[in-house]
């Protein structure tokens, strides 16, 4: 097994790859690594570069069509065998120089992962920094996951953590929080950060809607994925409480001779008393699939970080 392996999705890159790989292989130098091209549906001449430079350290993985960067960098883990996996992206505006401190700090420090923060990014003030520090801020306050920046594609885990990411849709933004997930320890170092030099960004101001509704995900996620009903269970009790108590208010009224047909409020405790019934069925039947997701695949509901007997530290060993 290689000690690092360097995972790198690219899509329409073709004047970045050489420049890329030259970066790579100087910073790398010492490091016995390997770098993954995962190609995402690329339309140029980019796959043509790759294996031009293609040897026993370069490789390419080619999808067959545009899956979108979280399904890139999931086929990129699974198709590479280093220790420890780096991420970046393949633009050149990560710089590969930091990758070697970023190692050696995850090693030396025992962290699971370290991220990279862009501190003096070179992207547009309006269009790019703007919408990504509101991001950032509304990431933070939701998922508790306090990293400062989480649009920096570049970073290093232990190869454990990886593999177990689940980076579907469009959560490769949400990286930290996944890992936090899994009780990965987390930290953020300072990097440089470049102007693209080839090619246009692959980004727009349009990613903003998507990034709220996966923020939703993730908090749900965070707080919920093993215990669904103390969600949907606590809202569907609160919407049957207030729908009986409308319901009960209005009998009386109607027992007092009183027209309640056609009232707003006699629609909204029906409609409350309704929703409240639906949301305690379906915090149940989520109950019901997050048992049948664990056991029917014997999945555990946690991860064991380390084993320490008489002051040595045992391998883990998985049961599946």
């Amino acid at each position: 097994m290689r000690e690092l392996s360097v995972v790198v999705t690219v899509m329409n890159e073709e004047d970045n790859i050489s420049p890329l790989i030259d970066a790579l292989r100087q910073a790398l130098d010492g490091i016995d690594y390997e770098i993954v091209f995962v190609d995402d549906g690329s339309t140029d001449t980019t796959r043509k570069k790759i294996i031009q430079h293609s040897d026993h350290r370069v490789k390419l993985v080619e999808l067959r069509k545009n899956y979108g960067q979280s399904t890139a960098m999931t086929a990129g883990i699974d198709n590479s065998g280093g220790r420890y996996i780096a991420m970046i992206d393949g633009d050149l505006q990560n710089d590969p120089a930091d990758i070697p401190s970023m190692l050696i700090k995850l090693k030396t420090e025992d962290w699971d992962v370290v991220a990279g923060e862009r501190v003096n990014r070179k992207d547009g003030v309006l269009l790019r920094k703007i919408p990504s520090q509101m991001a950032n801020a509304m990431i933070r306050s939701m998922t508790g996951v306090h990293i400062r920046d989480y649009g920096c594609t570049l970073k290093v885990f232990k190869r454990e953590i990886a593999e177990d990411l689940g980076i579907y849709g469009e959560l490769h933004r949400f990286i930290p929080v996944l890992a936090k997930l899994q009780g990965a320890t987390i930290t953020q170092v300072p990097v440089k950060h470049h102007h693209r030099r080839f090619g246009k960004s692959k980004y727009g101001i349009n990613r903003t809607f998507k990034v709220i509704s996966d923020v939703m995900l993730m908090v749900f996620f965070r707080k919920y994925l093993q215990k669904p009903m103390h969600l949907f269970g606590t809202l569907g009790f609160v919407s049957t409480f207030l729908g009986v108590l409308i319901n009960v208010y209005l009998l009386v009224l109607k027992l007092r001779g009183q027209d309640i047909w056609g009232k707003p409020m006699l629609i909204a405790g029906i409609i409350l008393l309704i929703g409240g019934i639906q949301f305690i069925t379906i915090g149940i039947l989520s109950e019901i699939s997050i048992r049948t997701y664990f056991e029917s695949q014997n999945k555990k509901t946690y991860q064991i970080r380390r084993i320490v007997v008489n002051g040595q530290r045992q391998e883990v060993v998985e049961h599946y």
